[in-house]
């Protein structure tokens, strides 16, 4: 179908109501998707509409980085409240801000921003473990492990950086409160290019991610809204969750809205044997063992396997179960989303589980394993499997809910001293280890059984990591981390028990 024909049919969509026919034998429930009953579940906590989301306690200095000048030195020379503004020039350099209430801020000049490069040879651009951190305005490049991560910082916003071919993750919230990632471009990315892992109250919006593995991911998270988002050519386009063997165990209470999901067909790149390494290409939105999911809105074209796919743990090939995850995903939402030649060229597996409703042709939408409470409207628009057990809601839309966000902010982590290894542990190894199974790294157990009796020997490795196995890539050094962290977060570790 060419582009054209694809641009006349939204607009058709969207003028008249039209819809391409489906071949489900059940009686068209007509509803309408301009107005109706609004959802009025879900999260019931304090809402922001609008204003920063990292709000400023105090004002204070503004520190200016030029180009050859280290943008780290400007953030410890930092106090809480001072910005720093970085030129526009080349910055090959790790930068990790540990205090709060910073704004890291490139200057954009005729169009030239401040570049971080990181040559192909360092691990991370840019960490954050303080409360309260806006970055934006960046462009960064050719790292091999991060763009932007976030270890349990609360109330920040990452907005209008340009991220290429930063290795696992491009922008990483990991286990964060109140959070706003916005009007950024990611892209070449091996994991997600935006994954917001073990976080609450988070608003995902106006990004396109592309080129990547998957372009959205909600992992592990409650309270997110995902909307306005352009997720293209990537394996899979926007995820939400559960990743077994994290220590925070449900995905629930999200809301996937208004953005484009188009084909998403590249190639499978991700590490062999990750979880992501599993998702099939041609995966417009993917649902796994995530409950009370709305998806509405959206823009669905062009995805070969299928344009949502809601499936359980034990769909997943590279899942390792884990008895304290739920596999189902329940309270799945379908509203009205406009589907066009998805499912052209699905997989062997969801070949099959069309073949036992006698389904042949194109799948727009398809449902594998148990799950409670999930409903849809207008069906008749969609070719559908494994629905049939799916009510009809008794909603339309979302619009009662702006945002999940928090009015005033959330509550600034404060990490006591006895606290160190088990956030260190959640904020940053998390991201790569479960517990059990493999997630990027090893698990915690094959960890365990290496350095049993021996903290100061993991401790040597995460100074100065060495590749082990071919089949993993390479872990970053952790070596900003102070000696105190380190050593409390390896003992931590080997005294998990779950």
């Amino acid at each position: 179908m060419s582009n054209k024909i694809k641009i006349v049919l939204v607009i058709l969509t969207f003028a008249g109501g039209w819809i391409l026919g489906s071949n489900n034998n059940t009686a068209p429930v007509i509803t309408s998707s301009m107005g109706g009953a609004s959802y009025s579940g879900g999260y019931q906590g304090e809402q922001q509409a609008e204003g920063a989301v990292a709000v400023r306690t105090e004002q204070g200095q503004i520190h200016v980085v030029e180009d050859g000048d280290s943008i780290q030195a400007a953030v410890e020379a930092a106090q809480p409240g001072d910005t720093i503004q970085v030129m526009p020039g080349t910055y090959s350099e790790t930068v990790y801000i540990d205090k709060d209430d910073i704004h890291l801020l490139g200057v954009i000049q005729g169009g030239a921003r401040a570049t971080m490069d990181g040559l192909g040879k360092l691990n991370d651009a840019i960490l954050y473990s303080g409360n309260n951190i806006v970055i934006e305005n960046f462009r960064i490049t050719k790292y091999k492990g991060n763009g932007i991560m976030g270890q349990a910082g609360n109330n920040f916003e990452i907005r209008n950086n340009v991220i290429v071919d930063t290795g696992i993750y491009g922008i990483f919230p990991q286990l964060g409160t109140n959070g706003l990632v916005e009007h950024n471009v990611v892209s070449g990315i091996e994991d997600a290019a935006i994954y917001i892992g073990m976080s609450d109250n988070i608003h995902v919006a106006y990004n396109e991610v592309f080129d990547s593995v998957a372009g959205i991911e909600i992992e592990n998270s409650r309270h997110a809204v995902v909307e306005h988002n352009n997720a293209h050519n990537n394996t899979g386009g926007i995820l939400a969750f559960v990743t077994p063997g994290l220590p925070i165990k449900t995905t629930y209470d999200v809301i996937i809205r208004n953005n484009f999901v188009l084909d998403n067909n590249t190639p499978n790149f991700g590490a062999p044997g990750s979880i992501v390494s599993g998702i099939p290409a041609g995966t417009g939105i993917l649902v796994m063992a995530a409950d009370d999911v709305i998806i509405e809105g959206n823009i669905i074209s062009g995805n070969k396997t299928a344009g949502i796919i809601v499936n359980d743990h034990s769909f997943a090939t590279t899942i390792t179960m884990d008895v304290e995850s739920d596999p189902n995903s329940d309270r799945t939402m379908i509203l009205d989303n406009v589907m066009l030649n998805n499912g052209y060229d699905t997989i062997a597996e969801v070949k099959a589980v069309a073949l036992t409703e006698l389904h042949t042709g194109l799948v727009d939408i398809v449902h594998v394993g148990p799950s409670e409470g999930s409903c849809i409207i207008n069906r008749h628009r969609y070719r559908t499997v494994g629905i049939g057990d799916y009510a009809d809601c008794d909603f339309t839309n979302t619009d009662s809910i702006d945002n999940y966000l928090l009015a005033g902010g959330a509550e600034r982590r404060v990490i006591h001293p006895s606290e160190r290894g088990e956030i260190a542990y959640l904020g940053v190894c998390t991201g790569c280890h479960s517990y059990t199974g493999r997630l990027i790294g090893p698990s915690v157990e094959v960890i365990q059984a290496m350095y049993a009796g021996n903290p100061q020997g993991l401790v040597a490795y995460i100074n100065a990591p060495v590749k082990v196995r071919d089949n993993f890539p390479p872990m970053p050094a952790q070596n900003y981390l102070d000696a105190e962290t380190q050593m409390a977060v390896a003992e931590y570790m080997l005294a998990l028990e779950k």
